[in-house]
């Protein structure tokens, strides 16, 4: 193993390990306790796009339901409970304006925010906002083109 060293990120990577022939995150996966809640939250509250509603099952019974900043490769699933409590999850979206982003989120009300953006040495300014099922989702400054 060696390590990669790039400004503000070091990544590991192993000579011998098998080359993949993945190449996206596509589909990250939150649980959510009412997937209707969770949708009006991404949709009218972060707006988000929604990108999927479909029923699945034997007869229709569950939803797949997917979630996305416009323009955004990647989605968000918001999928029930499997055997366990909601939330828990976590990720990182991008912006060009964190401090505007953090002032339009915390205008709207209703979201639980941190109460200002925070830069760390090393990292990228940043917050943290959690959805209603305690989702963490880290709003981070996109790297420079």
């Amino acid at each position: 193993m060696s390590f990669v060293r790039m400004p503000g990120l070091q990544t590991m990577t192993d000579s011998t390990s098998t080359k993949t022939t993945i190449s996206n995150i596509g589909v990250a996966m939150f649980t959510v306790s009412d997937q209707d809640a969770a949708l009006a939250f991404y949709t009218e509250k972060l707006g988000f796009e929604l990108r999927g509603d479909t029923p699945f099952g034997e007869n229709g019974e569950m939803r797949w339901i997917e979630v996305a900043p416009p323009g955004s490769r990647a989605r968000l699933a918001l999928n029930p409970p499997m055997g366990g409590q909601p939330g828990g999850g976590g990720i990182g979206v991008e912006t060009t304006d964190v401090l505007g982003e953090h002032q339009r989120l915390s205008a709207i009300g209703g979201i639980d925010i941190d109460a200002e953006p925070m830069r760390t040495p090393g990292a990228p300014l940043l917050f943290m906002l959690r959805d209603p099922d305690g989702n963490h989702i880290a709003v981070v400054e996109a790297p420079p083109a």
